[in-house]
């Protein structure tokens, strides 16, 4: 990851020049430039297949955007990008931005979201953390094929990791996954996935 400017913006700046741009999102008033690769966008794709099929087989009101923002109302600077997100279409009506822009303010149209890390590993495992959590999201999958992590968060030896977050009270519960463990997930607790499919 790398900031691509000293220069602080604000959300409609962020918005007007950036919007519809994949690359980069905003935290504190910080543009980052996300710099997605060839590896990080295919696995992305597959997160997303996989939780469609899962989703189909539950017959639940839900979407999976192919782009979608959230501008937490309670930040002043902050517009996250993720890279997978599931969203409840019943809570969209609610939406003050949604039909205008692919914008969600609102962790209760949320359902969940997952981040493909690349450099930009200290966003995924900390601060998206603690907005993910503030937002009240349900589950949170961190997907770490290339073991970038810090080793506070994926251990050693470092390893490809899926860390999946879910929502106990007031904080989240994280359990780990390797390359053929099972992925456990509480809104998908049918899918049959492990990370060796993601990174095959």
């Amino acid at each position: 990851m790398t900031y691509a400017s000293v220069r602080t913006f604000t959300v409609e700046d962020f918005l007007l020049q950036y919007g519809d741009d994949p690359r980069y999102e905003l935290i504190d008033g910080e543009l980052r430039d996300l710099e997605p690769t060839g590896p990080h966008e295919e696995v992305s794709g597959k997160v997303s297949g996989y939780w469609f099929s899962a989703l189909l087989s539950l017959n639940k009101d839900w979407t999976i955007p192919k782009n979608c923002l959230i501008q937490p109302l309670a930040a002043q600077a902050t517009t996250l990008r993720p890279d997978v997100i599931v969203l409840d279409k019943s809570k969209l009506e609610q939406e003050p931005l949604w039909h205008r822009e692919p914008i969600v303010t609102s962790g209760d149209s949320i359902v969940m979201v997952a981040e493909i890390v690349s450099t930009n590993w200290q966003d995924d495992y900390a601060r998206k953390v603690e907005e993910y959590l503030v937002l009240g999201i349900k589950e949170y999958w961190i997907v770490d094929l290339r073991g970038l992590g810090g080793l506070e968060f994926i251990g050693k030896p470092k390893h490809p990791t899926v860390t999946v977050c879910q929502l106990e009270a007031d904080s989240y519960h994280k359990q780990q996954f390797r390359l053929h463990d099972k992925i456990v997930s509480g809104i998908f607790p049918d899918i049959n996935l492990t990370l060796s499919r993601l990174i095959a």
